[in-house]
């Protein structure tokens, strides 16, 4: 299932991710899912939350740099080779992955991927039938 995630585009020093946590709840926006990538620099903070509209015109208004990407949400068995055997199908129908971050939860491991071809991966993981959720499905794990 396609889902809207946050990217920010954070400087390396001290605070500003409390800074982006902070506004985001002072808004009442609930964080389900998130990743960090880094260089000496900056990072890119990439979030899921129950509220991504109004998470990116919040954080614009304080000066962020923000944007909404598309990505899928596969939910796989947590158990050994179920990561190996999703990816195996998206490799095997030319599915490029671009990154992916998850949290198991118990027997299940939601999975966030971002993919060159989104739409079409959307369509061939449902005819694979590997589970998808949405936004608010992660809410509910």
């Amino acid at each position: 299932m396609i889902i809207k995630q946050l990217s920010i585009f954070l400087e390396n020093k001290a605070g500003r991710l409390t800074e982006v946590t902070e506004i985001l709840a002072d808004k009442e926006i609930n964080i389900a899912a998130l990743c960090i990538a880094e260089t000496s620099d900056y990072g890119i903070l990439r979030l899921i939350v129950n509220a991504p509209d109004k998470a990116v015109a919040t954080l614009k208004e304080k000066g962020f740099s923000v944007s909404l990407t598309d990505v899928l949400c596969i939910l796989i068995p947590h158990k050994i080779g179920a990561l190996a055997d999703a990816t195996k199908k998206l490799s095997e129908s030319n599915i490029s992955v671009e990154y992916m971050y998850a949290f198991a939860m118990g027997d299940k491991t939601p999975v966030i991927i971002r993919v060159d071809e989104i739409d079409r991966a959307n369509k061939i993981i449902g005819k694979l039938g590997i589970q998808q959720i949405s936004t608010e499905d992660i809410y509910r794990l």
